[in-house]
């Protein structure tokens, strides 16, 4: 990959679509496109951030009637050259734009190249590059709040901030090893433990985000279990506000899982409706069953439903004993009929979250809303403060750098020479860089770039 190319992809998804956009980048994008351009104005005349209509010719016939918009370097998103052909939507007008850009001298780009050149002509640090890909791939509103924060550089100055911190005390134990006579080093090893723990104290806020933040970006895995005929599928189709699941008043009505994904609260849930969980000599309905019980593993949330109008028998017990070291939240569903089992027993048998429900009457829907919010957000998800790390790999370096510098301590509690707090301090500021990139490798930034979508 040869960052001096002019680059171009098409920046749109590849559908029929109102219009489809092409993006060029790179020294000679203005040239590369005026020789397929013709409008009132060659492009390299024009001032920069204006829209330019004419049409894109292949040879001496019309190719598209276009709008073309011209960024010049270094108020462009790649701080290069930018030009971006707004075309009809047709894949094959794109393709064959395309097709022309790489003929007149552009090369296509690379999977997140554009955001590769942005990252590394200075416009955005690592975490940013990270978060626009969060920004795109957000399926809440929670989610892309949290990716314009970090996006925004919040994380940025959190990073920045800590190594400026860790970067002056090195310097300073570096000054007093050297010139002992005008710096003095009694003493410092308790100054510097109070400061260490301090920036302990902000990564292990950052890393506690971790979990909040992956339920963010990815959603709650949420899987509804129970007896036949308990109602998981009204329960889904309430929760979904549509008909997914088809509801009968015959046990074994579903035998596979169904999927879908709801938001509550600003918040995913992947929700899976399974197979009623029973004893069963039925070939198929067993296969349902098994499958259910598999997924257990995986869930991050149970929705166990209880039919409140009959007594537990064993196949509830079955169940429960196969979730009870799991989140999850039993709901005695059919709350609208004689109830047989109540809230305040089940709680004490089973020390889990209980909610009395109705598919029919939505009774106790505002309160399983509000449990689940609760139960992986601690009540702070709404909070506008707060910052959610949601990428595994940064989470991985602020685990890293929270132990170099709990060596620090441990060398500080064990009367080491100061130099040895030296090794650990910058091990630590290392970590802490490579999430903004100042330390990252090339193979690592090609790795992280290559899983961005074509065109940004």
């Amino acid at each position: 990959m040869n960052h001096s190319d002019t680059i171009c992809a098409i920046a749109t998804s590849l559908n029929s679509s109102g219009i489809g956009i092409i993006r060029v980048s790179g020294e000679k994008s203005i040239s590369i496109v005026d020789s397929i351009f013709r409008g009132k104005n060659k492009l390299v005349d024009c001032d920069t951030h204006t829209i330019q209509y004419g049409h894109i010719y292949d040879n001496e016939n019309i190719v598209d009637e276009v709008l073309v918009m011209i960024m010049k370097a270094p108020r462009s998103y790649t701080t290069e050259d930018v030009i971006e052909i707004d075309c009809h939507g047709g894949i094959l007008v794109l393709k064959k734009v395309l097709s022309l850009l790489v003929n007149a001298g552009a090369r296509i780009a690379e999977p997140g190249e554009f955001t590769k050149r942005a990252f590394l002509n200075g416009r955005i640090d690592l975490s940013e590059a990270e978060s626009i890909m969060d920004l795109i791939s957000s399926n809440s509103e929670l989610s892309m709040k949290n990716s314009i924060k970090q996006l925004s550089g919040s994380l940025n100055k959190i990073i920045v901030n800590l190594r400026d911190k860790i970067l002056y005390e090195t310097a300073y134990i570096e000054s007093a090893l050297d010139d002992p006579e005008h710096y003095d080093l009694t003493g410092y090893p308790n100054e510097l433990d109070k400061k260490v723990n301090e920036m302990i104290s902000s990564i292990d806020d950052l890393i506690n985000s971790f979990n909040s933040g992956h339920i963010l970006k990815e959603g709650i895995n949420t899987l509804i279990l129970g007896k036949p005929n308990a109602g998981k599928s009204s329960l889904l189709n309430t929760l979904s506000r549509r008909e997914r699941a088809i509801v009968t008043d015959i046990p074994g009505t579903t035998r596979d899982t169904l999927e879908e994904q709801i938001t509550i609260n600003g918040i995913s849930l992947n929700i899976i409706d399974t197979a009623g969980i029973r004893q069963t000599d039925d070939i198929v309905e067993k296969i349902g069953v098994d499958k259910a019980i598999d997924s257990i593993d995986d869930a991050d949330l149970i929705l166990f439903v209880l039919d409140s109008s009959r007594p537990i028998d064993s196949d509830d017990e079955f169940i429960i004993n196969k979730i009870m070291d799991k989140k999850v939240i039993i709901l005695l569903n059919k709350s609208d009929l004689v109830s047989v089992i109540s809230e305040e027993d089940v709680y004490k048998k089973y020390n889990k979250n209980v909610i009395s429900f109705s598919s029919v009457s939505l009774d106790g829907l505002k309160k399983l809303e509000s449990t689940i919010t609760d139960m992986f957000f601690s009540g702070d998800v709404h909070s506008d403060d707060t910052l959610y790390i949601t990428n595994s790999r940064q989470a991985a370096c602020l685990t890293n750098a929270k132990n170099s510098l709990n060596n620090v301590l441990v060398s500080i509690e064990n009367m080491m020479p100061e130099d040895f707090f030296s090794i650990d301090l910058m091990d630590a500021y290392n970590y802490l860089g490579e999430i903004t990139g100042e330390t990252i490798d090339d193979d690592l930034a090609n790795k992280i770039f290559s899983e961005f979508c074509m065109g940004k």
